[in-house]
């Protein structure tokens, strides 16, 4: 364990309360962001994506299952990635619990990767995730959000994700009148306060650290 300050109460106290108006003013901030996330304009969805899922063939708006707004997490789990991604399985075992919460929110929850609904049942057994996911296959979901999330150099995902076409990323949708709006995405670290283990190592003594080499790993492979 590192050297790190020692002090009084007095002394934490004042550093605290230093850090608590900027907490709350970060607060503040993601409150505003978030409005602002929700005011970006909806943007139809003109192509006809097909998914196979549990419940046969679907399309996008079929994937809402009656509800107006639909998250879709990108798994990276496909012909690059045929064991699955450690990073997108560290996340998904801290979403799970969040889906029966977000059904009665009127928001349907699910994953979608490119191998086949096979393979994907079987990792999800795994786990023993209750959770919707469908395969995305070869109808060109992940290829077309992919591209949309790269459109410029400042927001353009890393090289590896370029070339591995299998996104560590989120959409939102909105159905509205028959019509499907893609609403938002995010990528990568864009996804991190999702995931309640990073915030809550964030609040840990020694915080995330810097040497990720081996972690996180696949629950049961450590």
């Amino acid at each position: 364990m590192p050297v790190h300050d020692i002090g009084t109460r007095e002394q934490w106290r004042a550093a605290y309360e230093d850090l608590r108006a900027q907490e709350k003013e970060l607060t503040r901030r993601s409150d505003a962001l978030a409005r602002q996330r929700q005011a970006l304009p909806w943007v139809p969805v003109t192509k006809e994506y097909r998914f196979e899922t549990d419940a046969g063939e679907k399309t996008l708006a079929e994937l809402f299952d009656g509800r107006s707004q639909l998250i879709i997490r990108h798994f990276m789990h496909g012909p690059k990635t045929p064991e699955g991604c450690p990073g997108c399985t560290f996340e998904t075992d801290n979403l799970v619990g969040a889906v029966p919460h977000l059904a009665h929110h009127d928001v349907t929850f699910i994953l979608a990767s490119r191998s086949p609904l096979a393979t994907l049942n079987a990792y999800k057994q795994r786990f023993g995730w209750d959770i919707e996911w469908v395969s995305s296959g070869e109808s060109g979901f992940n290829e077309d959000f992919f591209e949309i999330m790269r459109t410029t150099a400042e927001h353009r995902p890393p090289g590896n994700m370029l070339d591995m076409m299998e996104l560590m990323a989120l959409s939102c949708f909105a159905v509205r009148d028959g019509v499907v709006y893609h609403t938002y995405s995010t990528y990568d670290r864009g996804t991190d306060a999702l995931n309640a283990t990073w915030q809550l190592l964030d609040r840990a003594p020694l915080g995330r650290g810097t040497d990720f080499s081996g972690w996180p790993r696949k629950r049961g492979e450590y």
